[in-house]
């Protein structure tokens, strides 16, 4: 009947069903238990093994050697099962076997001398072998095993390996399977491997050509698949060159081989298309998410770049992306920033070293917003800064350069001409930062290019806006903000004290060269003298200190002071320049009249409290300066083109025209006016002491000096104290209100003025220690 068909068939089908489940189970089931007993026979292989060697008497180191290769390459052999993971085979015991075995073998051996075990390595090409292993990954995590092996080998083992043909081929081929994927679980042994090779080429930089591969010569073999019919093949490795130059490697021997590749290498032959593969690999490295993995990355290039062989420095800049990674990475933590921060923000954020920065998210933003961002920048910037100041002299000026067209001139430049005022604040207080921070000579030497232009010739009112940034900045000086000319002189200030000799010839040095600020006039043709002083100079004539005994023939130039020894009299020893140098420093500290002071009513105020600050800075800027070119310092007069119109420079033209002010300014404005002016006057060079601290030279027309601009200044002040009741006394309360001495109480008629008057008076303080310092250094440098 149709029916009882019907029902006996699926009757017979769903009878068919469960047979195949119960077979697919009982199969499953097979696999499982074999698996099973596999690892419990290779567990208990191992435990026997242990068993043996304890109890059997030991063999000879090299037979023990060769049973544990054997017994790795056995089981390529004889294993059917594949996708068993590494860590269930005893591989990676036999491998740590042989690693002890090598470590004791050295260790019994006279320094330098291979022994048994270690030829049998390097003859029957091992490292070769578990390269190709490696690359297949099989058994899965081999790959970690290999590179495991090769970094402890090459840690562990004192004599030189790398020079071995059979050890530096391998080495170059398991570099290149490094940072390729990105994230992979072996990222940790990868850098381990990376960082010990860096270290071996730190130690003898010549192996390091051994690593610059030539792009046309190299010829990768493809690995085959490790099936069941290839197994065998596995272990007759690729070397990367023939069997006849395998021979003579072997015959040669390890020097030879050295020499040899040297000689060969890519390096030698000034190839431009060689491949630097621990670079790349690194670089590669560095795009990780682990920030542990990044900051060995880093080292590891840290190391590669001080090397001092050419042809790596060359290679290394030229073709990899060493210099992309630096800047690209710096302009993305810089675009990161906030538009607007806070400029004491900045400026007081704890000093960051490149990989140390340890930090909390919340922490950070609780105490300013951006806080992380600029740690991440300022930190980058210091591995960058770092790199360059390290790297071979070539590499550094490449990276150096990139750096300022990629970064300053793409990124900061833009920001720093923008109109907007909170803009120009940010960016300038971030620039003072970076300033502040950059310590290799290199990228200094690029940044001040950027900033102040490459010009060295003198300096005119027409040239003036020659380099559109710099004219900007020194503008910035004298802004109609007082926050942005606050933080631009701080940033001149700052810059000022860098160590490189274009910044001060920039802004000062070649607007002085000539020294054109004097009159040129022989002495009988000038004007007849007033109290030693030319008839059309500014009236001093009430002041004792300038009295007729202090004519121009009697006084000390400022190139005597610092760099022209005093005549060998007894008397100018004794008497004249002693005396000299006292009646200097007595025309700054009486050039504010006695109604206009209010130091000698305050404890700890005098002149002496500025003279160990000179001393110590003027030491400072010596050992900076002692190794710039000052020889022709100071040019003598005839030599001088002293017909030539005299132009201050833009730079003293804006501190000057900002100082004639500075009784009508903000304190701080003069506060950080008075900072940079005492800072071009404590550098020892003959010029710039002339123009700045000698009160007594004879000034072209037209001309001015700091000295002329405070003496017009005071002139200013005395036809303005009188119109002020109860001058002195306003005058003292407010010094004691800004020394903290007294508190904030009813507002003061004018106080700008008398603050400006108080901040006049520390100034001329602070010049007359300048002035002394300078010339007791000078007479105590001299024979």
């Amino acid at each position: 009947m149709p029916g009882s068909v019907y029902e006996t068939s699926n009757l017979d089908r769903g009878g068919s069903n469960r047979k195949k489940k119960i077979e697919e189970f009982s199969r499953s089931s097979r696999e499982k238990l074999v698996q099973s007993k596999n690892k419990m026979f290779s567990k208990f292989t191992s435990i026997l093994q242990h068993a043996v060697e304890a109890l059997a008497p030991s063999l000879p180191l090299q037979e023990d050697f060769v049973y544990h290769w054997k017994a790795i390459t056995h089981y390529y052999i004889e294993t059917s099962d594949d996708k068993a993971p590494v860590t269930d085979t005893n591989i990676p015991s036999h491998l740590e076997q042989m690693l002890d075995i090598l470590t004791q073998e050295e260790a019994e051996r006279e320094s330098g001398e291979t022994g048994p075990c270690m030829e049998y390595l390097l003859h029957h090409k091992i490292l070769e072998t578990l390269y190709t292993l490696g690359k297949a990954d099989c058994p899965p995590g081999m790959k970690q095993q290999v590179l495991t092996f090769y970094t402890k080998l090459l840690a562990h083992i004192r004599q030189p390996l790398l020079p071995h043909i059979n050890v530096h081929r391998p080495v170059q081929k398991l570099i290149r399977l490094c940072g390729e994927v990105l994230a992979a679980p072996t990222e940790n042994e990868e850098i381990q491997f990376l960082c010990i090779v860096c270290a071996k080429l730190k130690q003898d930089p010549y192996l390091v050509n051994f690593f610059l591969e030539n792009k046309s010569r190299r010829t990768e073999m493809k690995t085959p698949v490790l099936t069941e019919g290839t197994k065998e093949s596995a272990l007759a490795p690729d070397t990367g060159q023939s069997p006849t130059e395998d021979q003579a490697a072997q015959q040669e021997g390890p020097q030879a081989a050295a020499a040899a590749a040297a000689a060969s290498s890519p390096a030698r032959n000034n190839n431009n298309s060689s491949n630097y593969n621990l670079v790349t690999s690194l670089l590669n490295l560095t795009k990780s998410p682990d920030g542990r993995i990044v900051v060995k990355a880093c080292e590891g290039l840290m190391l590669l770049v001080s090397l001092p062989e050419p042809a790596a420095a060359k290679c290394l800049t030229e073709n990899t992306e060493l210099c992309e990674l630096l800047t690209d990475r710096l302009v993305s933590f810089y675009n990161a920033l906030p538009q607007s921060m806070d400029p004491l923000d900045i400026e007081t954020v704890e000093s960051v070293n490149w990989g140390l920065d340890v930090y909390n998210l919340k922490e950070d933003a609780a105490v300013f917003t951006g806080k992380r961002a600029l740690i991440s920048f300022l930190s980058w910037l210091d591995y960058c800064d770092q790199l360059i100041k390290e790297a071979h002299k070539s590499a550094a000026a490449v990276m150096a350069k990139a750096v300022r067209e990629r970064f300053f001139v793409s990124v900061m430049e833009p920001q720093l001409m923008q109109t907007s005022e909170v803009g120009i604040l940010t960016s300038t207080a971030l620039l003072n930062r970076i300033i502040r921070q950059v310590t290799s000579k290199a990228l200094l030497r690029e940044m001040v290019f950027f900033l102040l232009g490459e010009e060295t010739e003198a300096e005119t009112s027409a040239t003036m806006a020659q380099n559109p940034l710099r004219h900007r900045l020194i503008e910035h000086c004298d802004h109609l903000s007082d926050e942005i000319s606050i933080m631009t002189l701080r940033l001149f200030e700052q810059l000022i004290q860098k160590p490189d000799q274009h910044i001060l010839h920039s802004l000062a040095l070649r607007s002085l060269e000539e020294r054109n600020y004097l009159e040129n006039k022989p002495q009988e043709e000038r004007e007849p003298l007033e109290n030693g002083q030319p008839h059309d100079a500014v009236d001093l004539e009430e002041d004792p200190l300038f009295g007729d005994d202090l004519s121009p023939d009697s006084r000390l130039s400022g190139s005597e002071w610092l760099s022209s020894s005093p005549q060998p009299s007894p008397d100018h020893l004794k008497s004249d320049g002693k005396t000299e140098v006292h009646k200097i420093v007595n025309s700054f500290l009486c050039l504010v009249p006695d109604e206009a002071k209010s130091s000698y009513h305050v404890e700890g105020t005098g002149y002496d409290t500025y003279l160990r600050d000179a001393h110590r800075q003027f030491r400072d800027y010596c050992g900076v300066c002692q190794r710039w070119d000052w020889r022709n310092a100071p040019k003598p007069l005839e030599k001088c083109n002293l017909d030539s119109p005299f132009f201050e420079g833009h730079f003293l033209k804006v501190l000057f025209d900002r100082m004639g002010r500075i009784l009508d300014q903000p304190y701080d404005v003069n506060l950080q006016v008075t900072a940079v002016l005492s800072k071009l006057s404590l550098l020892p060079h003959p010029h710039l002491h002339e123009y700045l601290l000698d009160p007594y030279i004879s000034l072209a027309p037209g001309c001015r000096s700091l000295f002329s601009v405070i003496v017009r200044v005071v002139g200013d002040l005395m036809l303005r104290i009188h119109r002020i009741p109860d001058f002195t006394p306003k005058l003292l309360l407010v010094r004691k209100r800004l020394l903290g001495m007294e508190p904030e109480g009813i507002n003061i008629d004018h106080v700008t003025l008398l603050e400006g008057v108080i901040v006049l008076e520390e100034f001329c303080k602070e010049l007359a220690a300048i002035a002394f310092v300078k010339y007791h250094a000078a007479a105590s440098s001299s024979p």
